[in-house]
């Protein structure tokens, strides 16, 4: 009886079980390769975008200069006067002062210097995301009329053929949209200065 019931048991659940479907064969793999730095150079709202840019360096660059000058004269100056100084006194009220307002002079300026290279560096990051934006439905229009069923990019290979590249045919989409890009990143979010209010744990 105990036999026949286990058997009877067995029999239903193979049955109640599905049956595993052969795996499906995935088709060969058609393989493109595009150079989105070389995009990011070439295509023509990307040159001018990044013409922009290097002047915006340029002027952080002679910026940076400006300050730097006058402020290691004054820095020199005070350093000879110190050494003047005879041995174990203590510089005078002016003096004193002179060195103060040197040191906020300092201060202002890397202030000023690290927050236009902050806005450079977030310029450059908003470029690239307006370049990224037009790239990727390029490929994906250029994959669909090359028939291609995954694009990697170049850096990540070792080799390209030739066959392979669609970099040509991708610059020549994006360069259809001629919009030119914004070189002038926005603020960034403030975040918000209250905390956030904590719920009440149940008991």
């Amino acid at each position: 009886m105990n036999r026949f019931t286990f058997g009877a048991a067995a029999a239903a659940l193979a049955f109640a079980l599905p049956v595993a479907a052969p795996a499906q064969q995935l088709p060969p793999a058609v393989v493109g390769v595009v150079d989105t730095d070389r995009i990011m150079r070439e295509c023509t709202v990307c040159a001018a975008a990044n013409t922009q840019l290097q002047q915006q360096l340029q002027q952080l660059q002679q910026r940076a200069d400006a300050l730097r000058t006058p402020i290691q004269t004054e820095g020199q100056a005070i350093e000879t006067a110190l050494r003047a100084l005879p041995q174990g006194q203590q510089p005078d009220a002016a003096l004193t002062q002179r060195i103060t307002a040197f040191q906020t002079q300092q201060q202002t300026a890397q202030q000023e210097i690290g927050t236009r290279q902050q806005q450079v560096e977030r310029n450059v990051a908003f470029v690239r995301q307006q370049i990224g934006q037009r790239i990727e439905p390029a490929i994906q229009q250029v994959m669909q009329q090359r028939g291609a069923t995954i694009v990697v990019d170049a850096g990540a290979t070792l080799a390209i053929a030739q066959s392979v590249d669609i970099t040509p045919a991708v610059l020549a989409v994006v360069n259809q949209n001629t919009t030119p890009l914004n070189v002038n990143a926005p603020p960034p979010q403030q975040q918000a200065q209250q905390p956030q209010q904590q719920q009440p744990q149940g008991r």
